[in-house]
């Protein structure tokens, strides 16, 4: 798992987004970009993460990021849980990884003793040129807009 760092720059990438739109990186050229992957829409920790980002948008935006969540969920799923939850970012539908193996977060993983490969919850802020600004590798679920917010 060879993870983007910080001053990479982010590659091109593209993928459909909850509604079946194309969403690719240049679309948010000159903006702040937050991109945050997660395990599985509709899960505790995911639902927690994406529920305080939610929150706190107004004030994410206010600071001029845009949010774009991404996990290897259908476009069914992330659409459900993007509507359940009123979620104002869209959720990318990132099934072929494609998004995924270029910000580097698929890998092996540990959970109640067993190992096996999926999404490490990663958070990426990308700057107005395209390149990482930060890396959080820790996230917090019940506190993650603070952990962006706080520079």
């Amino acid at each position: 798992m060879k993870t983007l760092q910080k001053g990479d720059v982010v590659p091109h990438f593209k993928a459909t987004d909850q509604d079946g739109n194309t969403i690719s990186l240049k679309d948010y050229k000159g903006k702040k970009l937050v991109v945050f992957f997660y395990p599985k829409a509709n899960t505790p920790g995911c639902t927690a993460e994406a529920c305080d980002l939610r929150d706190h948008y107004k004030e994410l935006q206010s600071q001029g990021y845009e949010l774009l969540g991404v996990s290897a969920d259908s476009e069914k799923r992330q659409k459900n849980f993007k509507e359940k939850y009123d979620f104002p970012f869209p959720l990318l539908a990132d099934e072929d990884k494609e998004v995924i193996d270029t910000f580097g977060v698929w890998g092996p993983k540990k959970f109640m003793g067993k190992e096996y490969d999926g999404i490490h919850r990663k958070t990426f802020i990308i700057d107005e040129t395209g390149k990482v600004d930060r890396v959080i590798d820790k996230v917090k679920t019940k506190e993650h807009a603070a952990q962006i917010l706080d520079n």
